[in-house]
């Protein structure tokens, strides 16, 4: 027997659809060189109404690949659901990639366009002449970098401008999204598709409080590039977040992302260790009272650094662990909380410090704890229990009553997977003993 509660399918047009609905007066910042260009969610979902309708106009198939090839801006994050939300694929390359990958890139997921950034056409147009599939260019124009001269490149504003809005439909949620290829440190790259559903469930599971905890109060500024896995999932979560972003466009140096996290009032901020490393000598310079959050993945955080942070803003750097190719819930919860362990271990001595340091109750060292949220206040109480030798002098919550290993005498349940379906791929339990 089925249920038949909510069979609501996860696509990134109910998230489109709900950004545009609750939340057009927040706010898209992108750092250009000519200054910061702001738009509000509402102008950006207009534009990605047209932006599906260039789609069509091009004459881009059903289900064909979008490449882009493109620093994090608000241009972008149109792209991000303009092509998912009208049944194409958004396939962000890798401005980073070897000549012989990028080809290879390009030609294995067969893209018919590559929506480029001026600046980046220098890189990508030796490259015009090899690709076997590619019908089109189209050139955001980000101020800088010159265009070759080539039929089938044509300009972003003045398609937009032309065009007629779309009209995004929910379809298969386990229709392709997006996809992305590895680095191909062996042999050539490896390509993953990404699933509407998939996508959805990473943004609900990047929303959790023991994950990174994305919410509506959010500023985020994702420094990590929007083709490195779509920047960890970021700019999805936060548009169904209803968050406001901070784009930091092509200036990546730590001044340009400092002056951005103060100037902006940045709480959530995501990169790779060297952009956190380069970030060292602007934490005493500048005013981070607004950050709550800073993540780090692609590699692991070095020790010292996160303890750098953790002595100058009072926060440890969040360590976000996955892979391109892994299950897109496989890097957004909390795998256990070290806060127990840290309490069985300290000494008397180092509480006032400690206490000092953490001006909110968030538990466990893996998550920051410098400054609370609204309704994060008393968090602590919800903690695991300490272990044995632990000192809970000032806590003042009812003590949770002790579990037994076995509950009634019943052994551990066992799962398995059921059947698969046509729609769904569900789990279910059941007793062996």
């Amino acid at each position: 027997m089925q249920g038949l509660m909510q069979p609501y399918p996860l696509t990134l047009v109910s998230l489109f659809d709900r950004a545009e609905r609750l939340f057009g007066d927040k706010g898209i910042v992108t750092a250009t060189r000519g200054g910061l260009q702001r738009t509000t969610y509402a102008e950006w979902a207009r534009r990605t109404r047209r932006l599906g309708g260039v789609l069509d106009d091009l004459g881009i198939s059903a289900d064909g690949r979008v490449g882009t090839f493109a620093w994090n801006t608000a241009r972008h994050l149109e792209l991000y659901f303009a092509a998912p939300c009208t049944g194409r694929v958004l396939h962000t390359l890798n401005i980073r990639l070897f000549p012989e990958q990028l080809r290879f890139v390009a030609d294995h997921a067969e893209d018919e366009v590559i929506f480029a950034d001026r600046s980046l056409m220098k890189v990508l147009a030796p490259h015009l002449e090899h690709f076997g599939t590619v019908k089109h260019i189209v050139v955001m124009d980000d101020g800088a970098g010159e265009v070759p001269d080539d039929d089938r490149i044509v300009d972003y504003e003045e398609l937009i401008g032309g065009a007629e809005p779309a009209t995004f439909e929910d379809g298969d949620e386990q229709r392709a999204a997006a996809m992305c290829y590895t680095s191909g440190t062996t042999g050539n790259p490896k390509g993953i598709v990404y699933t509407h559903r998939s996508t959805v469930l990473h943004s609900m599971g990047a929303m959790l409080a023991d994950s990174l905890g994305v919410n509506e109060r959010d500023v985020i500024l994702p420094v990590v590039p929007m083709f490195h896995a779509n920047a960890w999932g970021l700019g999805q979560a936060g548009v169904m977040a209803g968050a406001d972003f901070v784009m930091p466009g092509p200036d990546l140096s730590p001044g340009a992302i400092a002056e951005l996290m103060e100037s902006e009032a940045v709480t959530l901020a995501a990169g790779v260790p060297t952009i956190w490393m380069g970030m060292i000598d602007e934490l005493d310079r500048r005013d981070f009272s607004s950050l709550e959050r800073i993540v780090c993945g692609g590699s692991a955080v070095p020790r010292a650094l996160s303890e750098a942070y953790r002595e100058k803003l009072g926060m440890p750097i969040l360590q976000a662990w996955g892979m391109t190719e892994t299950s897109p819930l496989g890097s957004v919860a909390r795998v256990r909380s070290t806060s127990s362990t840290a309490r069985r271990t300290s000494s008397p001595t180092s509480a006032p410090r400690r206490a000092s340091r953490r001006r909110s109750s968030r538990c466990g060292s893996s998550i920051p704890t410098a400054r609370s949220s609204p309704g994060t206040a008393g968090r602590a109480a919800s903690c695991r229990p300490a272990g044995p030798g632990s000192r809970r002098a000032t806590t003042t919550t009812t003590a949770r009553p002790s579990r037994s290993p076995r509950t009634g005498g019943c052994a551990p349940a066992t799962w398995r997977r059921s059947p698969a379906r046509a729609t769904s791929s569900s789990w279910t339990a059941r007793r062996t003993s």
